[in-house]
């Protein structure tokens, strides 16, 4: 047995994070969704996985084999749903980019939504980008359905009233009559749409342009790129910077 290896094994959603395979947030919705196995058994949240034992997801073995680490910048098209699971959703974002191997997205990005969405195998990106103390900022372009008044974005920017909270104070810039930029902190669920309509505004076209320093830029719709270089450096000593 490895040393770094727990005498009662390893928890399943520890496991298949530090692997890579997924966040350990993702790894717990398969859990309670019974897409794990363990050596062919069902694992439920707590299970823990001993040396020589075989995991498997949806049916598929993964291995802990030291794959190497990738994160990908994809410019989601509006239709694609920001899912792994390739049985239920004929229309997820896994089986359009058929990249070759086991990645993840990281977060989502609504199916009515387009525009930039991290994907990676390295559970420790996954798992610092998702902090939600990081404050990690997100960019969008947003259209409405009638003009921007001054009014409005002083409501969105200083924080709207939402069922669950008051939105984070946020920046926001009028760039026509009917479109304006956001920059949020946070991820409510389809945050801006609601937003918007809780003021009285609906959103006819939204699309995000940035993750921390990673910029959409000129990628084009459907299209992805690797982030490498200075540019993930950059990106995971904001994630190190902001523990």
């Amino acid at each position: 047995m490895d040393e770094n290896t727990p005498v009662n094994g390893t928890r399943i959603n520890k496991w298949l994070s530090n692997a890579g395979i997924c966040s350990r947030r993702e790894a717990d919705r398969m859990l309670e969704e019974g897409r794990i196995t363990i050596d062919g058994v069902r694992a439920v949240p707590g299970s823990r996985l001993l040396p020589g034992q075989t995991v498997a997801i949806d049916g598929r073995p993964v291995h802990e084999d030291g794959a190497r680490k990738v994160l990908i910048a994809f410019n989601k098209p509006k239709g694609i749903v920001c899912t792994t699971d390739t049985r239920r959703e004929k229309d997820n974002i896994i089986d359009y980019i058929q990249y070759g191997s086991r990645i993840y997205p990281i977060g989502r990005l609504d199916k009515d939504s387009e525009g930039l969405i991290l994907l990676t195998n390295d559970g420790s990106i996954v798992n610092g980008i998702l902090r939600a103390r990081n404050y990690h900022e997100k960019e969008y372009i947003v259209s409405v359905d009638k003009p921007v008044t001054a009014q409005f974005l002083q409501q969105m920017a200083s924080g709207v009233q939402l069922e669950e909270a008051v939105t984070r104070p946020c920046r926001v810039r009028r760039l026509a009559p009917r479109r304006f930029s956001i920059i949020l902190t946070q991820g409510l669920n389809r945050q801006i749409r609601r937003m918007c309509q809780t003021l009285g505004w609906r959103v006819t076209d939204l699309r995000r342009i940035r993750i921390m320093n990673i910029e959409l830029g000129s990628l084009e719709t459907g299209k992805w790129r690797y982030v490498e270089g200075r540019e993930l450096e950059e990106l995971l000593r904001l994630i190190q910077k902001q523990k």
